[in-house]
């Protein structure tokens, strides 16, 4: 098997490291600053990187595709980080190759492909044609770091080749923590049920703007009608696996912390110093939720105003 990774300036997206450990280590990077991007992926276990720098008008996915597929013919088994980009590349790839495509994988063999339906309440495992192209769900896998790998770099060749009418990119904004997925979210803010009524969400959505952090919830607070089922981290909502991860009145029951990938930072504030998330979280403060809510946004808004101060 074969990942491949759609590289931005040398940034390779959420998961792409999953998809890496799923195929081994063997991968194919492909955009700008891929010789950088290989070498984030060094802690993938045995990461041998093939690298195709597409630069230019940036991320095309038809333009990419037929630059990529190529490449591929003789590796059966395909691979991508189910990311933005790894979305719209997938379905491209697999008609290429006249393939058939397992999109919302979590685990991926070359003769097993497990899959989430409904909304991840739902296990399907099939048995995939001999060949096949696949999208693998970020924060379900996980990765074991290699410290002081290095990776084995090839870089290939890249013929240009006409492209099928293909959307143009007018310009690359910067992700809005407010409607971001919560899959791709770098920083995540969750309300649980230790909050004490919903004036309690729009506080805690000003605490994310100001550390442009996005929020999740618990079922018990989705279900309460407080926050979207849209923004709902666990078993039945939405996988995640953010650099960092605050909660606030979360007890850390199994449906939610399922959905936990494997944050880089968790904090956890909660009056129980003996519940699951507590336990699972590298800074627990043992405290009234409500209150620290209350005490950080005032504390926030003084050090914005103390910048503005000085500016």
């Amino acid at each position: 098997m074969i990942a491949v990774v759609v590289v931005r300036d040398g940034e390779v997206p959420q998961g792409a490291d999953e998809a890496v450990a799923e195929c081994g280590g063997r991968v194919l990077l492909a955009g700008s600053g891929t010789a950088a991007a290989a070498q984030s992926l060094a802690a993938s276990p045995a990461c041998q990187a093939y690298l195709l720098e597409l630069d230019g008008a940036g991320f095309q996915p038809a333009r990419f595709a037929a630059a990529i597929a190529p490449h591929l013919t003789a590796e059966p088994h395909v691979v991508l980080p189910a990311s933005a980009d790894g979305r719209d590349l997938a379905p491209r790839l697999a008609a290429l190759l006249r393939r058939p495509l397992h999109a919302g994988a979590i685990a991926i063999t070359p003769s097993r492909v497990d899959l989430t339906r409904n909304g991840g309440t739902e296990l399907h495992r099939v048995t995939p044609a001999p060949e096949f192209v696949a999208t693998l769900l970020p924060g379900v896998r996980g990765v074991t770091p290699c410290p002081g790998a290095e990776p084995t770099v090839r870089v290939l060749a890249h013929e240009p080749a006409v492209a099928a009418a293909d959307a143009t990119v007018v310009a690359v904004l910067p992700p809005d923590p407010a409607t971001i997925d919560l899959s791709e979210a770098p920083r995540i803010v969750a309300a649980g049920a230790g909050l004490d009524g919903p004036e309690r969400i729009p506080q805690l959505t000003r605490i994310g703007q100001a550390i442009g952090a996005s929020m999740g919830a618990t079922r018990v607070v989705t279900d309460r009608g407080w926050v979207p089922h849209a923004r709902q981290i666990g078993t039945t909502g939405v996988v995640v696996d953010p650099q960092l991860y605050l909660a606030f009145g979360i007890s850390g029951a199994v449906q939610h912390t399922s959905g936990l990938g494997n944050p880089a930072h968790t904090i956890s504030v909660n009056t129980d110093a003996h519940c699951p998330m507590m336990q699972m979280a590298d800074l627990a403060i043992v405290a009234d939720a409500n209150e620290t809510l209350a005490h950080l946004e005032q504390l926030l808004a003084d050090l914005q105003g103390n910048a503005g101060d000085a500016a």
